[in-house]
């Protein structure tokens, strides 16, 4: 994400690359701390936003945990080759992760990357591997409640529709040549619209463009960060608009992974947080906070939810209101279930390394 030349408290932030693989890897951040930290394994959305939007959240959470962010390739840069990259593919790299960093590990999923995270901790739910708590933040796990402008519209559109106008072929020059993607220049249009639309309303991006409220406004201006995409897969684009936008199959009980189903009420050892804003309009109010209802077997006590007044769907990671607000209510949520089951906490197993 380029944070090597970030600077928290006088100490050097260094990025570590633990774990390579085709579509994306592990990305360790370490500083000079002799602290024992809460492990954080933070995984990127793969929505055609590249990873670097996730500055101030890396760098917010730094001082307090041990982060590890899960970090997706431009989807161009992969060979053919490489194969294909659908959603199971998706929550599977982000399961391999969890049984690499081990069950003391906090897991953190934030818009798309929400539901690979829910799903996740249910396949490794009786395992050693299974997170701490898990924390939701603005994610689209239930498309039907309070949809916002997208949702009401993608269910409209049939999947062939995507499939023929919102898919293109890497072209010869990139190391991705002949892989269909959905293209970060789609992505940039529907930025720039959704951009356009806040300026006109005097919605949250035009407060971020007249007062860029980020950690470094001037190595790391807001925009520059916001306008940074890459290309997504086909295979997890279609699969997310038949999965998640038609079929609701997460929240109706039925989403499967490797012919099996992610059963999410057998989570009962990870404590749960979601956190919503209010004035979110690209994640409903209550698409996040119904992972509640499907995580039925968390105890109440294990339980937390937060709505942040007054803040859209980037204020939830970026900004002011991320530091004041977001941050300190995860920081608390984690630092109250620090304890683990399954033998108390354990570092990463170096022999599960993911290849």
């Amino acid at each position: 994400m380029g944070r090597d030349k970030a600077v928290i408290g006088g100490r050097p932030v260094r990025e570590q690359s633990v774990i390579e693989k085709p579509f994306g890897r592990l990305v360790h951040f370490e500083m000079d701390d002799a602290r024992q930290k809460p492990r954080v394994l933070l995984v990127a959305p793969l929505s055609g936003m590249a990873a670097p939007i996730l500055y101030d959240m890396v760098l917010g959470m730094l001082p307090d945990h041990d982060v590890h962010c899960l970090i997706w390739r431009d989807a161009a840069e992969v060979p053919v080759v490489a194969g294909p990259f659908g959603l199971d593919d998706n929550i599977a790299y982000v399961v391999e992760m969890l049984r690499y960093l081990g069950g003391a590990t906090h897991l953190i999923g934030l818009c798309q990357s929400a539901l690979p995270a829910l799903a996740a901790a249910a396949i490794v739910a009786d395992e050693q591997a299974r997170p701490a708590s898990l924390t939701l933040i603005g994610g689209k796990l239930d498309t039907r409640i309070n949809p916002t402008r997208v949702d009401s519209l993608t269910p409209t559109l049939r999947l062939e529709w995507f499939e023929d106008y919102a898919i293109t072929t890497v072209p010869a020059f990139r190391p991705g040549r002949g892989r269909r993607v959905y293209p970060g220049g789609a992505e940039l249009m529907m930025l720039s619209t959704y951009l356009l639309r806040h300026c006109a309303s005097g919605g949250e991006l035009l407060a971020k463009i007249l007062r860029d409220d980020g950690e470094d406004p001037v190595g790391h201006p807001f925009l520059k960060l916001f306008f940074s995409v890459v290309d997504v897969p086909a295979e997890f684009f279609l699969d997310t608009i038949a999965r998640v936008f038609h079929d609701a199959a997460l929240a109706d009980g039925r989403l499967a992974w490797r012919g099996s189903r992610i059963a999410t009420e057998a989570i009962t050892g990870t404590a749960l947080l979601t956190v919503e804003g209010e004035d979110d309009d690209i994640s409903g109010l209550g698409q996040t906070r119904v992972a509640h209802d499907l995580c039925s077997g968390i105890p109440a006590a294990r339980r937390d939810h937060f709505l942040c007044p007054r803040v859209g769907h980037l204020g939830l990671m970026y900004g002011t209101a991320w530091r004041r607000d977001v941050l300190p209510r995860i920081g608390q949520f984690i630092r109250r279930n620090e304890a683990v089951g399954f033998g108390g906490v354990k570092g990463p197993d170096r022999s599960a390394r993911p290849r």
